[in-house]
């Protein structure tokens, strides 16, 4: 259910002490730091169900993204360690990149001693290849980034936008797979074509793909970093959440991101010594998207009563076993920690509480009736909405039932709605639902969040696919133009001042019920390997699926080195 398989939050960060060091012109020696002593391969499982080959890394649904084996094959620019946002990329096949003050152009210095798993090497033409296939190829391009002029000089390339990047700066650098000039400009169609034989600037190669799953393999020689201790990747695509859970806890899986219900008890207590869990909060949030067309919940007044009733320390509690998705407690739907420095002044001390009393005020202020267990709109019609979440994701349908209970508190009768997971994706992109928890985007700053909710750029008619936000149809012109002055802003002070005015809309508006924020944590097990990122070392996040995930397998370590 990640991101529910699809999670995305990744743009760009700065080079951290135990990060990868660069190596020089000559190439590895074959295999050179692989663990003699004892286990030399990583078992790595998500719960995505069956898997069909396909290792395009632009295709969304490809096994490639699904496994997150991608980012081991392919490589980005930099690399942006979400745990520390407000931090700069460190370099990755970038050797350096320098922005223009105004963000809509930027110029990236290419490392010169990386190579592709076929021998050639990587250059400046390979990246501007890159940016010119996503420039005209709309399906390809995910993030809608106006590319305009993309030229090389030596080994820098020069990209211009037809509009400031400072928003998206990250996802262009650091959330980008590089694929080689060569292989890629023989290929019909880029969206679709399956790249049976992948070949990447990563220190892995395909070795196998089957039924039972992915296996990767350290390359010969020629890649531009450290090589990995780990000599072989096995990935492994579980049915659902209890497959992988159970896989974890007997450990026939060593590394995944999936919820586990009770975990202590069915992953912790299975090897107290080794199993581990590591799920710190990032700048993105999962919440109640209501849809704004649908009446009377198109009134802020109720919408704003409603949020006054979430109980979200139940839902942190119960539906998210107190740890998956860290509750949201500040009023601007920031999470605790990444999002503590974007606040504005007057929310600052401003809490989410559960508060019925006020509620039911606001409701008979705004002409509500509560007439026993029933409450009536301002033209006599009892209130009634449907939650609605796929099936399989447990923690979610625990929340809705608990929504559905806090809502009957002031006379609100919900029903939960149990959906298809396709059916669902689709009917929420179409704005054919009455209200759903969903996550938002995440990055660098609070504006992917917010945009995700209330961009009017994003709004399409219902019935018209959305498929990069405002589901829920909000239609405010002073959110729109406050996001667009924040993305074009040219200073910290005309960003601080558009953010302001953003969280002013999200507050007093409330087109989202925030409840929980994103994590980027995952489940592991020490007793092979050793070197994964802590509170005490957060150099990365923990899901396998990310650009990161790679960082994070460059720090593994034997167990009995």
């Amino acid at each position: 259910m990640q991101r529910r398989t699809l999670f995305a939050a990744v743009l760009a960060g700065a080079l951290a002490t135990g990060g990868i060091a660069a190596c020089s012109d000559s190439p590895n020696a074959n295999n050179a730091n692989a663990n003699k002593g004892g286990v030399d391969y990583l078992r790595i499982g998500m719960p995505n169900g069956t898997q069909t080959e396909n290792h395009n890394p632009f295709a969304g649904t490809s096994s490639a993204n699904a496994l997150g084996y991608k980012w081991m094959l392919y490589e980005p620019l930099l690399m942006w360690n979400p745990v520390k946002p407000a931090e700069p990329a460190k370099p990755w096949l970038a050797k350096e990149v320098k922005w223009a003050a105004d963000f809509k152009s930027a110029d990236i210095t290419v490392r010169d001693n990386a190579t592709w798993s076929d021998g050639q090497k990587l250059t400046a033409d390979d990246v501007a290849y890159t940016f010119t296939l996503l420039k005209s190829n709309e399906a390809l391009n995910a993030n809608a980034i106006p590319f305009g002029d993309i030229t090389v000089s030596g080994s820098t390339v020069h990209v211009t936008f037809a509009a400031p990047q400072f928003v998206n700066q990250n996802k262009i650098m650091a959330n980008t797979t590089i694929v080689p000039k060569h292989i890629w400009e023989k290929i019909s169609d880029p969206a679709t074509d399956v790249n049976k034989n992948p070949v990447g600037s990563g220190p892995y190669t395909l070795k196998s793909f089957t039924q039972a799953g992915v296996v990767l393999t350290l390359r010969d020689s020629g890649y531009w970093g450290t090589m990995p201790k780990v000599k072989e990747l096995r990935y492994t695509s579980y049915a659902d959440n209890s497959a992988q859970t159970t896989a974890l806890a007997n450990g026939e899986a060593e590394w995944s991101f999936v919820f586990i219900p009770n975990y202590q008890a069915t992953f912790v207590s299975k090897d107290p010594q080794n199993h581990k869990i590591w799920a710190p909060g990032v700048l993105g949030i999962h919440g109640l998207y209501i849809n704004t067309t649908v009446k009377p919940f198109d009134d802020p007044k109720l919408r704003q009563a409603m949020n006054m009733v979430i109980n979200r320390a139940d839902i942190f509690n119960q539906a998210e076993a107190g740890y998956f998705h860290p509750q949201i407690n500040s009023v601007t739907g920031l999470p605790d920690g990444a999002g503590d420095a974007f606040i504005a002044p007057e929310y600052k001390d401003k809490k989410l509480t559960v508060d019925v009393a006020g509620a039911k005020a606001l409701l008979q202020s705004a002409g509500y009736q509560l007439n026993g267990t029933t409450l009536t709109d301002p033209s006599g019609k009892p209130v009634k909405i449907t939650l609605t979440d796929p099936a399989p994701w447990s923690d979610y349908q625990t929340s809705l039932e608990i929504i559905k209970t806090n809502l009957a508190e002031i006379g609100i009768a919900a029903t939960v709605d149990k959906a298809n997971q396709d059916k669902w994706d689709q009917n929420v992109q179409k704005g054919d639902f009455q209200a759903t928890l969903r996550w938002t985007n995440g990055g660098a700053t609070p504006y992917d969040i917010y945009q995700t909710v209330m961009d009017g750029d994003l709004m399409k008619p219902i019935g018209t696919a959305s498929q990069q936000g405002n589901f829920g149809r909000f239609k405010s012109p002073e959110a729109t133009a406050a996001l667009k002055a924040y993305a074009n802003a040219t200073s910290d002070a005309d960003r601080t001042t558009a953010m302001n005015q953003i969280q002013k809309v999200f507050v007093e508006q409330a087109p989202m019920l925030p409840v929980g924020s994103d994590n980027v944590g995952g489940a592991y097990s020490t007793k092979n390997w050793t070197g994964w990122p802590s509170d005490a070392d957060p150099y990365a996040g923990m899901q396998p699926t990310q650009p990161y995930a790679l960082d994070v397998v460059q720090h593994l370590k034997p167990a009995n080195s």
